[in-house]
């Protein structure tokens, strides 16, 4: 095991979650832990949240590459800097106050922020609208605005989006992140950097059956379901907008 400063091996006994800790431990004991295994030995089926635990704890990781179990080049992660360990702060994933999602229940309603389907409480999960490892947190206050209730699902896919993100692997600019997709996904410029549009659209109860019939659809025109609704959607808009310029 490397050897680590006193004040920082305490910062890590002080991690309780245990995601985090399985992460901590694992790399005190071997260096590093790659993202296979996290999924094979842990079974943590998305590896970059598990590490994001350990980084909303305030300690710092590195994500290296290293060669895996099948010879294909794999991510892992290690400490980084000491020096850039931050101090006591709330964790977004063990200590948010029952008031503070209540309050956010009541303002945005029980709904995923992303894909907007409605859930039971406790499945929606408490996220900062800008990373913390971007903006950090609020300060004593915590400010609705600056969260969002999201999915599990959603949650994944804004995590690993996030860390592919150029902003978060270099300058972290907060300003740039406040215009992404995942920090306000109606009224966003990019997502991630790159000047695209997203729509989540989510079929439940009787609206199924109409599901169903667009991938009959899209097998019968010998087309990807995502772009038959495209090309379907186009077609209206021209219209449209045809009619609207006679």
């Amino acid at each position: 095991m490397a050897k680590f400063p006193k004040e920082f091996l305490e910062r890590l006994e002080a991690v309780k979650s245990r995601r985090a800790k399985t992460v901590i431990d694992h790399i005190l004991k071997h260096g590093s832990i790659t993202t296979e295994e996290l999924r094979d030995v842990y079974g943590y089926d998305h590896p970059p949240r598990a590490a994001r635990d350990v980084r909303e704890e305030g300690i710092p990781l590195e994500t290296i590459k290293v060669t895996g179990s099948h010879g294909r080049r794999i991510g892992a992660y290690k400490f980084g800097e000491i020096s850039a360990v931050k101090g006591d702060r709330l964790s977004g994933r063990i200590a948010w106050p029952k008031k503070f999602k209540k309050d956010l229940l009541e303002q945005l309603s029980s709904r995923c922020g992303i894909c907007s389907e409605a859930f039971d409480p406790r499945y929606l999960q408490i996220d900062h609208r800008v990373p913390f490892e971007v903006a950090g947190d609020s300060g004593e206050e915590l400010k609705i605005e600056d969260f969002m209730l999201l999915c599990a699902s959603c949650n994944r896919k804004k995590s690993w989006s996030c860390e592919q993100c150029t902003n978060w692997k270099g300058d972290r600019l907060i300003e740039a992140c406040q215009t992404c997709y995942w920090a306000v996904p109606d009224n966003y410029i990019h997502i991630a950097l790159e000047i695209v549009r997203r729509l989540e659209i989510v079929w439940k109860d009787d609206e199924i059956s109409d599901y169903d019939h667009l991938v009959k659809l899209a097998e019968g025109a010998e087309k990807d379901l995502s772009n038959l609704i495209k090309d379907q959607l186009h077609k209206h808009v021209t219209r449209d907008t045809d009619d609207e310029k006679e």
